[in-house]
This record gives C-alpha cells, sequence and structure tokens, in this order.
C-alpha cells in the first residue's frame, strides 16, 4: 500500500487489510455510459486490482453532459466508449489494470467472460442486464443492478442463493418505461445511483458482506424522496434463473433480439422476441413524429427513418450498423 490510499485506509469499513483486498479483487463494469463511466472512476481511484468495462457505443457530444469520463475530442472522433474509458482511467491510476472491450455482451460473450468478483450494471437495456442476471447466477457472482432516468434512480444487490435476482423480481416483465432518450436524465441521479452501486462494490470486496444493504433503495434528487423496498418476498422458488433447478432462459440465444443487413437497402431489420405495444411507444415519446396504420408504425428517431411492426420487428432505415441500429432501437423502444 502507499499513501495513495491512506484517506480509504482510515475509513473504519475497510482499513489496511480491507485495502489489500481491494487491491487483489476485480470487477467487470457492463456498459461505460453514464453509470458504467462513474463506477469505473471511483473503482480505479480506490485501486481495485483489475477493472474489465465493455462497451458496444461510441462517445457523442449528447453523453457529455453526465458521462465524467469523456472530453469533446472523444466525441468528435466518435471513439469507442471503451477505448476512451480505458485511456483516461490508466491517467488517473497506473496500479490498476484496466481492459476496455469494445463488444455485444451476448450469451456467447457471458459464457467466455473471465472470473471477476463482481459484476456492475451500467446498461441502458432490459434483454442483456436480464442475461447478466442468467449468467452471474449460472456462475455464482455478485451482481449490483442500477439504473436512473429523470431525477430518479434506484439500485439492488443481486447475491447468488442468498437474495432474489432480477427474474424473480422483474420476471417476464419486458421492456417498457421512460428511458435517458425519452425522459431525459440530470447528472447528479447518474452520481447518486453510481456511488450506491460502488460502495456496494466496495463492501464485497474488501470483505465486509455483512455490511451490504439487503433492500433495493430508490430516490428522487429533485423531490427530494428515498425509499426503500424489502424484496426478500419476491424469491421465487422455482425461479428459471436462481432456483433449484435453474434453465438460465436470458442466456437462451432464441430469447435475444436478432438483426440483420437487408441486402442492398441500407437499412437493418431488428426482430425482438417480444412483441411491442404501439400505444406504449405513442405514450413514450409523445414528442416524436409518428404516422401509423393498422399494421405498422412509422418514426423519425435520431435521422433514422424507423417502421416498426406490431409484432415488435422494427426496420431501422438510413444506416446498415447492426449496432448502431439496435443501440437506437433498445433506447427509444425496446429499452
Amino acid at each position: 500500500m502507499t499513501a495513495r490510499y491512506s484517506r480509504q485506509e482510515r475509513f473504519e469499513g475497510i482499513g489496511h487489510d480491507g485495502q489489500a483486498k481491494i487491491r487483489d479483487g476485480s470487477v467487470m463494469i457492463a456498459g461505460a455510459g453514464a453509470l458504467g463511466s462513474a463506477a469505473a472512476e471511483m473503482f480505479v481511484r480506490a485501486g481495485v486490482g483489475r477493472v474489465l468495462i465493455v462497451d458496444r457505443d461510441y462517445v457523442e457530444h449528447s453523453n457529455l453532459q453526465r458521462q465524467q469520463l469523456y472530453t469533446e475530442q472523444d466525441a468528435h472522433g466518435r471513439l469507442p466508449k471503451a477505448v476512451a474509458a480505458e485511456r483516461r482511467l490508466r491517467s488517473i491510476n497506473g496500479d490498476v489494470t484496466i481492459t476496455g472491450l469494445t463488444e455485444e455482451i451476448t450469451p456467447v460473450f457471458l459464457a467466455q467472460m473471465a472470473d471477476v468478483d463482481a459484476v456492475v450494471d451500467g446498461l441502458d437495456n432490459f434483454e442483456t442486464r436480464m442475461a447478466i442476471n442468467d449468467a452471474c447466477m449460472k456462475r455464482g457472482i455478485p451482481f449490483i443492478y442500477g439504473a436512473c432516468v429523470a431525477s430518479g434512480g434506484l439500485s439492488y444487490t443481486v447475491l447468488p442463493e442468498e437474495k432474489p435476482c432480477l427474474q424473480c423480481i422483474l420476471g417476464d416483465a419486458g421492456p417498457g418505461g421512460e428511458t435517458c432518450d425519452t425522459a431525459g436524465i440530470i447528472s447528479p441521479a447518474v452520481q447518486m445511483t453510481a456511488s450506491f452501486q460502488t460502495a456496494e462494490a466496495l463492501k464485497l470486496l474488501s470483505g465486509n458482506r455483512e455490511a451490504l444493504r439487503e433492500e433495493l433503495v430508490e430516490f428522487d434528487v429533485w423531490s427530494n424522496e428515498t425509499r426503500k423496498v424489502n424484496v426478500t418476498g419476491l424469491k421465487d422458488p422455482g425461479c428459471p434463473s436462481c432456483g433449484p433447478d435453474p434453465k438460465y432462459p436470458n442466456l437462451d440465444r432464441s430469447a435475444q433480439t436478432k438483426t440483420a443487413v437487408l441486402c442492398g437497402r441500407d437499412t437493418v431489420q431488428i426482430r425482438p422476441h417480444k412483441a411491442v405495444s404501439f400505444e406504449r411507444v405513442r405514450h413514450d415519446l409523445p414528442d416524436v413524429p409518428v404516422s401509423e396504420n393498422p399494421f405498422l408504425m412509422q418514426l423519425e428517431l435520431e435521422g433514422r427513418r424507423v417502421v416498426l411492426f406490431r409484432d415488435g420487428r422494427a426496420l431501422v432505415h438510413n444506416t446498415s450498423d447492426p449496432v448502431e441500429a439496435l443501440s437506437l432501437y433498445q433506447r427509444y423502444i425496446g429499452s
């Protein structure tokens, strides 16, 4: 240990021994957007031994308001977030092994991911989050869930075999609700959520499991509200993700959204595994120009023409990039 971590060592909850454990620990951060970048910086400054950051997206100017690792230069160059994050974090702490991967988090990726002590949720879509939940349950890795939108956020720590998992709590609720792209987001909500998540991870890494929060915590920094939700009773004895006979349904490739580039049309087809409600789309996107008939709905999203069918299938025109098309779909329609 060096004087670098002296203030953290002086904290009774960590101490010298806890800091040594943190140095030997490892975390995977799923997503390097607002939550992921905030958590990554806290982990690196805290001296966590290995930090793995996985993200499929690149830096845009609209990210800079709340994603603290990135600069205008990153946005001008459309630098992948995992690359930009790794570069910035290496300049903050050379003691930490930092790896940034520009990849889609799929069941295939999760089957091959390195062993870590905890996975921290920095995602913006339901489907990938649930796949990570199953992968963590399968491998016995704590999963620290977090989400924020507008001025609110929530966090919950899933401990395999001990607490209800996200499948128990959310079930097959599927996509829906507000997102940062539809309801906006303010930076304090991001920082608060990431702080809750990072604190839980530091408890785990330093060997203080008894200090872990039992409840799901929910807050709103604008309306000054905070509440804890006891979810113990939601543990499902027959849960397909964490029950005695798990099937891990969210790792089934047939349950994943599929993309296909349509030959010669500069269009990507998105095929989700669940239908989408036109009524919900209209409700969630009141300011988006929409035209529809009994069979399909057409929207204009970030300069892309999106045609949505009632079975959830969508055609994203004016792009041949499946990653860009899927990100747009998940952020606005199936996040």
